[in-house]
């Protein structure tokens, strides 16, 4: 057993860790008393103190800041003050941007409702909505399979001849031109191909990451609760390829519903009897929260019950992965395009495609819309026919001001640039990237350079510690931010931060202290005029 797995099942046990419980752990497991305590301090779901009777979430970051998180913080905090027992704590993105301001009661979801409807849930005065997952999935355009019964159809083809699968499936994903579609974009094929040739001995691992954490960014929750069975297939067919013995999805503890509906879509494929024609054992793992668990360094840490501090690369995962053996890791959409492709041939997936673009592409947009939501549309779609074609336009017949092409790491462009094709090159040539495919659209009249600083702030209060550069250059960050916000500081403070941008870009072990100043930067070059008066000119 995984001892972060035994922490998880002990605090729903006993609703927090005790000395007492952490004690009669150590002695029934043999772990020592430092283990547990190193790990408890470190993931911000594990609780050391007895919980009140509620606890009410409201997140802090990006689209939910934009759409009032701190007045609705704030009202909830007056209109709960006479209640001891609930807490009302702000909190990092809750991964469901589209209901911005996003809040949870209880780590339950309570979208669209005002302070009052809020205080109401906390209070017990009304009953929490169900968190299960949809019964009325939609129709998407990645699923291959008209009905249920056809699902698993190209995973029961493949283990017909498992061999030729193996040689053939990182072919026909390099043919299609597949990269992941988590941030960083590495060609699938030639990951699948890198674990399936690794010379490095012992038990192989299939890894989902569906950890998305990262402000605007939630595509992959939906696809978890309304296609779970592309994603198993798809993670099925990897562990395939790679000869791996396990097979895991990864989840976030906030997504309750998502992770339901991976639970019963397992137990589904265990009732098919696939998994012993694999040789694989597949399972579900809960993480304990923090945002740098989506580097996959770090998530391998804490598959291995450690604290989720990312690695030093090489090695890569590919060779040196879970318990130091092979890994094959990709996030929930890559995986889930995977039956597709197999099922459809690289050229027809290619064929999906527009203004240059290949295959489709699930986005997440929020923001200033007036539908905001998870689509999948043909990549290569410009910036400007999402916004206006399923987005709805802008709210309010607002001009738009500005947008975040690929979550809160990706930099900011002007409204000028919405015609540039969201895929890997063009998005880079505009000067941003496709990053995680999270659209943030801002319009006019809204307070750029705040909500720059409100993303700088997400990834100092996310950054892990391990490394000096970004435990120290974030704060340092945050701090001349809100120096210039508050008058204190003006444009000689904001003259610093490219050279500690720079620092943290060499110097930092992970991505995270690498892009931790982009939004801000990013304002602050192209929206010069958002930057308080007294600051411009640095």
């Amino acid at each position: 057993m995984n001892l972060l797995h035994d922490l998880h099942e002990l605090q729903a046990r006993h609703g927090w860790l005790s000395d007492a419980v952490l004690r009669d752990y150590a002695a029934a497991s043999g772990t020592p008393l430092f283990r547990l305590q190193e790990v408890t301090s470190f993931y911000p779901h594990f609780r050391r103190a007895p919980p009140p009777r509620a606890t009410v979430g409201v997140c802090r970051d990006g689209a939910c800041h934009l759409a009032g998180a701190p007045a609705l913080e704030r009202a909830l905090r007056d209109a709960l003050a006479a209640q001891p027992d609930v807490e009302v704590r702000a909190v990092s993105c809750l991964g469901r941007c589209e209901h911005a301001p996003a809040a949870c009661v209880n780590d339950t979801p309570v979208p669209g409702l005002d302070a009052a409807a809020i205080a109401a849930l906390a209070q017990g005065r009304a009953p929490l909505p169900p968190d299960e997952p949809t019964g009325t999935p939609r129709r998407w355009p990645s699923d291959p399979y008209a009905s249920r019964s056809e699902h698993y159809g190209v995973l029961r083809r493949h283990l017909d001849d498992p061999a030729d699968a193996r040689a053939r499936i990182p072919q026909v994903l390099t043919e299609a031109g597949l990269k992941g579609m988590g941030g960083a974009g590495f060609p699938t094929g030639l990951k699948w191909r890198l674990v399936r040739d690794s010379k490095t001995p012992g038990e192989r691992w299939a890894v989902v990451n569906a950890d998305e954490s990262e402000p605007g960014t939630f595509k992959d929750r939906v696809i978890l609760e309304e296609l779970p069975h592309l994603v198993i297939e798809g993670l099925l067919l990897g562990a395939l390829v790679a000869g791996a013995a396990q097979a895991v999805v990864f989840i976030r503890h906030e997504y309750t519903r998502e992770a339901k509906a991976i639970a019963r879509e397992i137990q589904r494929v265990e009732r098919l009897g696939l998994l012993p024609r694999l040789g694989v054992a597949l399972s579900l793992f809960v993480s304990p929260g923090g945002y740098i668990l989506g580097e996959e360094t770090a998530l391998l840490e804490a598959l291995e019950g450690k604290r989720g501090e990312p690695r030093n690369k090489p090695p890569y995962p590919t060779d040196h992965g879970v318990h130091g053996r092979p890994t094959l890791m990709n996030n929930v959409e890559t995986f889930a395009f995977v039956p597709l492709i197999l099922s459809e041939g690289p050229a027809a997936w290619k064929a999906h495609g527009v203004h240059g673009g290949e295959g489709w592409k699930y986005f997440s947009l929020c923001g200033d819309v007036r539908r905001p939501g998870v689509y999948c549309v043909p990549m290569g779609t410009t910036v400007r026919e999402l916004v206006e074609g399923p987005g709805g336009g802008m709210r309010a017949d607002r001009s738009m001001a500005a947008f975040c092409p690929g979550g809160a790491s990706a930099p900011f462009l002007p409204a000028a640039r919405a015609d540039t094709p969201l895929d890997f090159e063009p998005m880079k040539a505009a000067g941003s990237m496709l990053g995680s495919g999270a659209v943030l659209v801002v319009e006019e009249g809204r307070d750029l350079f705040d909500l720059g600083v409100n993303l700088v702030r997400f990834f100092r209060n996310e950054s892990c510690g391990k490394c000096v550069p970004c435990r120290v250059g974030s704060q340092k960050a945050v701090d001349l931010l809100e120096q210039v916000q508050r008058g204190e500081a003006g444009a000689e403070a904001l003259a610093l931060l490219p050279e500690l941008d720079e620092t943290l870009r060499l110097t930092s072990i992970c991505g995270l202290g690498q892009v931790a100043l982009v939004p801000a930067l990013s304002v602050i070059e192209h929206f010069p005029g958002s930057v308080p008066p007294h600051a411009r000119g640095g």
